[in-house]
């Protein structure tokens, strides 16, 4: 097996940026989901606001986030994020864990996405595992991915939501996906996973399933009741 794709997002909720190759940290891939969209209630997503899962995030080589190449923080950014998220749509950065709907990686495997048939960007992976054998994604849950230096725990299956049906570049929404997934997964697609051990990933990099009794121990989850703490706001 090997790593064939690598994935961050630097603003969530909005399009990735595809990598060769990756700084992974304890604290996920760096620069990923290190800003998002808050809402006059707390954090706004694309489960709710479509619109911002067509946007486009980089990373400047100077580290910091981009929209559609724009700053995150500049008023050009703020004004597309208004215009696709909402009147009450602000750009915030925040690096803390619970940014992360569960834990810091989705993993997802080549076999799985095949039977998907559909583009791997609605899935929003972090890393794409090639060669693996086929059936073979839901049996690994308690398991560790070895790549070079870097260990990757297993936690759990990724229950799929709405965000599935968005096209990542038209913003067209295809509610058969979402159906397609519970029909043909149980409505669970790739893999919730976190950082054992630090290192960097490239594309290419072998992988191997290997056991582990290491466990999470840090969740991250906003839209699902975490804290939400405070933030530095774009306008602040």
């Amino acid at each position: 097996m090997h790593v064939s794709q690598l994935w961050r997002y630097p603003v969530k909720s909005l399009r990735g940026e595809a990598l060769s190759s990756a700084e992974v940290t304890t604290n996920g891939i760096t620069g990923d989901r290190v800003v998002h969209v808050r809402g006059t209630r707390g954090p706004l997503t694309g489960r709710t606001r479509h619109g911002l899962l067509s946007l486009g995030a980089t990373t400047g080589t100077d580290g910091v986030p981009l929209v559609e190449g724009l700053p995150w923080d500049s008023p050009s950014a703020g004004a597309m994020i208004v215009q696709r998220g909402g009147d009450d749509a602000r750009l915030v950065a925040d690096a803390s864990p619970e940014r992360f709907d569960v834990l810091n990686l989705l993993v997802a495997t080549d076999e799985a996405v095949a039977r998907f048939g559909h583009d791997v960007r609605r899935l929003r992976p972090n890393l794409v595992i090639s060669g693996v054998e086929p059936g073979q994604e839901p049996y690994w849950p308690g398991m560790a991915i070895s790549i070079g230096e870097v260990l990757i725990g297993v936690d759990s299956l990724r229950a799929r939501c709405i965000v599935t049906t968005i096209d990542p570049d038209t913003g067209e929404q295809d509610l058969d996906v979402l159906r397609q997934i519970r029909r043909d997964f149980g409505g669970e697609l790739a893999l919730n996973c976190w950082v054992i051990t630090p290192g960097t990933i490239e594309v290419g990099d072998a992988a191997e399933l290997v056991a582990t009794n290491e466990r999470p121990t840090v969740y991250g989850g906003w839209i699902v009741g975490a804290p939400y703490p405070h933030a530095t706001d774009s306008a602040d």
